[in-house]
């Protein structure tokens, strides 16, 4: 018998540096900060509150949208925290992550040829999602160095087959946030377009040194062309449930369920009722920043006394540093040199760059016990 052939859809698809990374980091025995997700436990109440669903027999498909009572909660804080009303029933769905979410906004509204502007570096999902949508990414690099958008260069890249831009903030890797006159100007460009947004705001809970998230929500003119969404996974540290949401308008919304209806159907059914339980509580969420404030100033400090030069941490889980005084080794070699030589993995911030852009910087993850963070700058001393 022979295997057919397959003509792959995403030819420029291998494997990825976060694979590469954590295979070298269990290999060598080194802290792995490369890999973006809690080395550390959920709150017991979560996990007790999908237990108590399992128990009473809610095991059985939910509704495609969701469960009524989750996306209710969704609805709720969002307008308790960013002042938009969502309809839960027409305008808020329940889906297996963030990455499953934007796949779905991108499928529901791309047709072949469309353009999708990108603003790099970017998460490294954006781009095969608008190629398995047979669209075309557009990158629009964020200026070098500060990661702020360029805005000129965004309305430059706008054609009449402009579909969408995704914008990212709090912002994986560089950890900046956009502020509001960044949001209000986004508004202003697009406001003559028939450009969608799609929001990736699964960091919103993480923002510091008392800045506010900007969500799409707060912007009328935004909110009315965006798909927002966020991950439940990365605000209650259960990143492996991979249970996230999308806000949108109803016609937009109507789409998207389209697509999720034959893409994953529905979101597994305990875990959707103990999350909506566990939300009735807000405290969680609103104190995460501090939570994470704190470990991002643990971590900094520890590399003040290194000869890396930190950028800012304005929101996420990442610290982002500039190696040009610790080794003339290009990015990527210079994480394999770090993992294999001090014992600490780190992701290089060219693996985020279509073309490989290589300025020196490389990616932490701080979302670990102090313990394990310690351990790593313990490590890294000896740079």
């Amino acid at each position: 018998m022979t295997t057919p052939a397959i003509a792959t859809k995403l030819p420029s698809v291998g494997t990825t540096i976060f694979t590469v990374m954590s295979a070298l980091a269990a290999d060598k025995g080194a802290v792995n900060l490369g890999q973006g997700f809690p080395d550390f436990d959920c709150d017991p109440r979560l996990v007790d509150a999908v237990a108590d669903a399992m128990r009473r027999g809610l095991n059985q498909y939910p509704p495609m949208t969701g469960v009524p009572a989750l996306r209710e909660a969704v609805a709720s804080k969002i307008e308790a925290m960013y002042g938009r009303k969502y309809n839960p029933a027409s305008e808020i769905t329940i889906t297996a992550g963030a990455t499953q979410a934007i796949i779905t906004a991108v499928l529901a509204i791309v047709r072949a040829g469309d353009e999708v502007i990108v603003l790099d570096p970017c998460y490294d999902s954006y781009v095969p999602n608008i190629e398995l949508a047979g669209g075309v990414a557009v990158r629009v690099p964020l200026v070098p160095g500060t990661f702020r958008p360029d805005f000129d260069r965004i309305a430059s890249a706008i054609t009449p087959r402009t579909r969408a831009i995704m914008v990212n903030s709090p912002h994986n890797p560089s950890a900046t946030v956009w502020s509001r006159q960044d949001m209000l100007t986004l508004q202003e460009l697009l406001e003559p377009t028939g450009v969608f947004v799609i929001g990736d705001e699964v960091y919103e809970h993480m923002v510091y040194d008392g800045r506010a998230h900007e969500s799409m929500a707060r912007f009328p003119g935004l909110a009315e062309r965006s798909f927002i969404v966020s991950s439940f996974g990365k605000t209650y540290h259960v990143t492996g449930w991979k249970v996230g949401y999308v806000a949108a308008p109803a016609a937009m919304t109507a789409e998207f369920r389209k697509v999720h209806q034959f893409n994953v159907f529905t979101v597994n059914t305990p875990v959707q009722h103990g999350l909506a339980a566990y939300m009735a509580n807000p405290r969680p969420s609103l104190e995460l920043a501090a939570f994470y404030q704190r470990k991002r100033d643990l971590f900094r400090e520890g590399l003040a006394r290194t000869k890396f030069r930190l950028l800012p941490s304005e929101g996420s889980y990442f610290q982002c540093v500039d190696i040009s005084a610790v080794s003339d080794l290009p990015e990527e070699a210079f994480c394999k040199w770090l993992t294999g030589e001090i014992g600490v993995a780190a992701i290089p911030l060219s693996a985020f760059y279509g073309d490989g852009f290589d300025q020196r910087v490389v990616r932490f993850c701080f979302a670990k016990r102090d313990e394990t963070l310690v351990s790593a700058l313990q490590r890294l001393a000896k740079l």
